[in-house]
């Protein structure tokens, strides 16, 4: 029997290719948070990060709740839908096996989830980073079973992956003072300590075979509904955004640093921060009436946190930027999803070394799921 051999691609590439007489298909790896994810929280029992309840995917599909924490699709449903690539399956979905795996690829992103293993503590279940490598080095396992390892080293190996994390590190975690890195780190330290960890992810990744890897910047995060609800004049908090400037500037630098000590890495990093910024600050330059208030709220009671059956809704959900007090709206997604896919060259098909993964390092700790 002849195997359908997969090319795992985050958001950059398009169409197929033919590798060594194999017939490749192009699907998605994706590691992420609630921007990112498709149903992973919905399948965690005790995980209050949760988009399972309406309006959440009034725009989608049925227009039911899918575990996406917005009313449509994600950035990363429309890069793939845009060039081509099959949508991929959230890890805990009931239908995920080998075969799901070679023909749409893996989404592990979850709700909540940061770099750090203690970030979204308060959600209970979600997956960090580390526990997403984790997964990921699971699914390596069950495809080296199924295709052998030789042909799953080569074709990991030519794979593109994508990092999107490290808003909720902030919001999350650092500017609560619930948390105890609030008050044991300060700005500079706590942004050091984001890249030795993210560092030593990328390092992992690289191990598995990752060899060409996108990290996604923030966005200025000071500038979401639920920011701008916890000031006192309902304006930007710039702190947060500018924390965000702090994590971009230094994750630029570590990638740079890491591309020259990893061999054959080519790794890049994504920022779209002034693109954002400037959609905030001037929407209707971008078709949009409002970008400092979500869609879906709870009457006049702000923060409302998440999305219910007793929020309400906006007129026109594409005339908001923000769908709740964290998220996109759709038509926001599809505006940067465009400016993405121009901007950082989504469309290259180059492929990747073939030289066997480098030993893996153990692993850090994940929270318990």
């Amino acid at each position: 029997m002849k195997y359908l051999c997969a090319i795992f691609v985050l958001f950059i590439v398009l169409g197929l290719d033919a590798i060594n007489g194999y017939d490749c298909k192009i699907v998605q790896f994706i590691f992420g948070d609630s921007l990112s994810d498709v149903g992973n929280n919905r399948n965690l029992p005790r995980s209050l990060a949760q988009a399972n309840l309406p309006f959440y995917g009034i725009d989608f599909g049925n227009g039911l709740p899918n575990g996406r924490f917005t009313n449509g699709r994600t950035v990363s449903d429309i890069i793939g839908d845009k060039i081509g690539l099959p949508r991929p399956v959230a890890f805990l979905d009931p239908s995920m096996n080998e075969d799901v795996i070679l023909e749409n690829g893996v989404n592990y992103a979850s709700g909540g989830g940061g770099i750090l293993n203690e970030t979204g503590g308060y959600f209970i279940q979600r997956f960090s980073l580390w526990k997403q490598i984790e997964l990921f080095q699971g699914t390596q396992d069950v495809i080296v079973a199924k295709i052998g390892k030789k042909e799953a080293d080569k074709f990991f190996q030519q794979a593109r992956y994508v990092v999107a994390l490290g808003s909720n590190d902030f919001i999350n975690n650092y500017l609560m003072p619930v948390y105890s890195d609030s008050w044991k780190y300060n700005d500079e330290t706590f942004v050091d300590y984001l890249m030795e960890t993210l560092d030593s992810q990328l390092r992992v990744l690289h191990s598995l075979g990752a060899r060409k890897l996108m990290v996604f910047g923030l966005g200025p995060m000071g500038c979401i509904p639920l920011q701008r609800a916890l000031s006192l004049d309902g304006k930007c908090q710039n702190k947060a955004s500018n924390l965000a400037v702090r994590f971009n500037k230094a994750a630029t630098k570590m990638l740079l640093d890491l591309e020259t000590k990893l061999p054959n890495a080519s790794y890049k990093f994504g920022e779209a921060y002034d693109l954002v910024n400037d959609v905030i600050t001037n929407p209707q330059k971008y078709g949009f009436d409002n970008s400092d208030s979500p869609c879906c709220s709870f009457y006049r009671i702000r923060p409302a946190l998440t999305c219910i059956p007793a929020s309400t809704l906006c007129k026109d959900r594409s005339k908001y930027v923000f769908w709740d007090e964290y998220h996109p709206t759709d038509k926001a997604n599809e505006l940067v999803a465009n400016i993405l896919i121009k901007r950082f060259d989504f469309m290259r098909g180059d492929d990747g070394t073939t030289e066997a993964p480098s030993p893996a390092p153990d692993l850090a700790p994940s929270p318990d799921t």
